[in-house]
């Protein structure tokens, strides 16, 4: 007994020794910048990071330590999120302005260091400032330990494809005017594939202006596709090539064939694409999927060229066949037919015993224009945005998480409702102009959550103002999605259609126009963690909570202090 008993000690010794030999620590420095680029036919100075756009590419294994010195070049306040990393113990590190840090002044540095636990796949960082995001992003890409493989075919080669949007225009400009005038922020310009237009946009047509994937026939290549786009979702298609889905928000999932891909602003999709057509030149092109068609959009497209070696010089690439801006029903199809790979690494099973029921409605609002002002929002108010009719309004002297950590009184309120304050029919349009109902009190309100509890959320879009597909992001965790329709969410006939067995996880959910969609997740991260809509023109609206975590009731499972270099306000 004695032997079995130092026998399973000295292995124990072992596997913990052989995790501490394989994690390793990751160092990056962040120069955040100007940068002049020259884009459809003019010269513009952007915000950038390390003088490149996209911003440098993170490449990390599980289990490693990442560590990421800002240095705040700028003339404009900036933070880093990393989004979809779970901050496990170290939320002062997740990034979001004014809820886990205050922002690095111009001249300032922080560092950002976190551990990679649990997850594999595609991520990716940008800013959490204004809408600098629009220029301030790159790829994080985690990598499985030393020793372990992909739960699929090894690709020959892996490459990120990074889906953007592009302004003419000073981009914090674009929201100030916004703000001024209470009316929706111009749309942008064109569209990007790892920060090039493409050929269809005016003074494109040279090469240095069209992204150029070269394969080889018969290989087979990894695409991590990212979309950090502000404002729309996008359909991304490669003429006459198909994809296999393996992975989204860095969760792998059932193999899933497809000609299409569709992806919201935040979101991330691992595909292997096989070099399997004839020797020639192939258009990869993305447009977006727009499901307000009221309200303007950017409805142009950018297209990148897949050329195989070999390929003629000469040849005409082949443009693919995209879905309409509005084809509402090829997207519901991708979304909602993916699936878990539960035999596959990093997979957690559903919690089944939910301890929290939340039903959120989330859509766009009105707040009332000042006196003797103009104001070019809907009936001459201005924009705004709700969820359960609380419209977020972002502390400005202290951080949540400070506040939090702290105990300090004042900067936000404990009270947002499980529940709408008014049950109404939320997707029919007759309600889109009803006043009782567009009103939304400005507030800081957020939901406090005990310790490792299980909480079930159904989002349940309005038709306030337009109905449409809201990319619904949660810092902090990976969630289930049990189930997604359209019209008003029913329990008693939509709770039968709860995938329990090998949902997806993720940690952006595009519930759909007109419709809702149910998630869950274990709060096991003590924290202050944003709730809110990743269209960029939402945010500062208000569409946005924030899940206060209590520490748990170990030393192990209790927030650290903050750094010594944080951020103040």
């Amino acid at each position: 007994m004695e032997r079995s008993m130092l026998l399973l000690a000295f292995a124990s010794v072992l596997i913990v020794s052989s995790t501490l030999a394989s994690a390793a620590i990751v160092e990056h420095s962040f120069h955040v910048k100007n940068l002049t680029i020259g884009r459809l036919c003019r010269q513009r100075v952007i915000t950038a990071v390390n003088g490149r756009l996209p911003g440098p590419t993170i490449r990390v294994h599980e289990g490693d330590t990442l560590v990421v010195q800002v240095f705040n070049e700028s003339p404009y306040n900036i933070t880093i999120h990393w989004h979809g990393i779970f901050q496990l113990l170290s939320p002062w590190a997740d990034g979001p302005n004014m809820i886990t840090q205050c922002p690095i002044t111009p001249g300032r540095s922080y560092t950002y260091k976190f551990n990679v636990i649990n997850q594999e796949g595609t991520l990716w960082w940008h800013g959490h400032v204004s809408l600098l995001r629009a220029t301030v992003y790159g790829a994080l890409i985690i990598r499985p330990k030393s020793g372990h493989e992909y739960p699929y075919p090894k690709p020959d080669k892996e490459v990120p494809i990074l889906l953007g949007e592009w302004w003419n225009a000073n981009v914090v400009d674009v929201e100030n005017q916004a703000q001024i005038t209470g009316g929706a922020p111009n749309i942008s310009d064109a569209y990007t594939i790892n920060g090039k237009p493409g050929d269809l946009y005016p003074c494109s047509q040279n090469p240095n202006q069209i992204y150029k994937l070269k394969v080889v026939e018969g290989k087979t290549y990894l695409l991590r596709i990212i979309n950090a786009a502000l404002n729309n979702q996008l359909f991304f298609k490669i003429a006459n090539h198909k994809f296999t889905v393996v992975s989204v928000d860095a969760s792998y999932t059932d193999p899933y064939v497809t000609d299409v891909v569709v992806i919201a602003p935040g979101q991330t999709t691992d595909v292997l694409l096989k070099a399997d057509q004839p020797v020639g030149s192939y258009y990869m092109a993305a447009r977006a999927y727009a499901s307000a068609p009221q309200i303007p959009f950017d409805n142009t497209t950018t297209r990148g060229i897949v050329v195989y070696d070999g390929a003629a010089s000469s040849a005409n690439p082949l443009m693919p066949a995209l879905p309409a801006f509005n084809d509402t029903p090829t997207a519901h199809k991708f979304y909602s037919n993916l699936t878990g790979l539960t035999d596959g690494p990093q997979w957690v099973p559903v919690p089944r015993q939910v301890d929290e029921h939340m039903f959120v409605t989330v859509g766009l609002a009105l707040d009332r224009c000042a006196a003797n002002a103009t104001c070019q929002g809907p009936n001459g108010q201005r924009f705004s945005a709700s969820m359960n009719n609380h419209s977020f309004q972002f502390p400005t002297s202290l951080s949540l998480l400070q506040a939090f950590f702290f105990n300090v009184g004042g900067i936000y309120t404990p009270n947002f409702p499980n529940n709408p304050p008014l049950k109404f029919d939320y997707t029919n349009p007759n309600v889109s102009n009803n006043t009782s109902l567009l009103f939304a009190p400005k507030l800081t309100s957020v939901k406090t959550l005990k310790f490792n509890s299980t909480v079930e959320i159904v989002l349940q879009n309005t038709a306030l103002i337009a109905v449409e597909n809201h990319p619904i992001h949660i810092h902090g965790f990976d969630f289930h999605v049990l189930a997604q329709g359209f019209g008003n969410y029913n329990a008693a006939r939509d709770s039968k259609k709860f995938n329990l067995v090998n949902p997806q996880r993720r940690n952006t959910i595009a519930v759909p126009v007109g419709g809702w969609a149910v998630i869950r997740f274990q709060a096991n991260n003590p924290g202050v963690w944003l709730v809110h809509c990743h269209l960029d023109v939402h945010l500062p609206w208000g569409l946005a909570t924030a899940f206060v975590v209590e520490n748990g009731p170990t030393p192990a499972t209790r927030l650290p202090p903050p750094p010594a270099d944080l951020p103040h306000c």
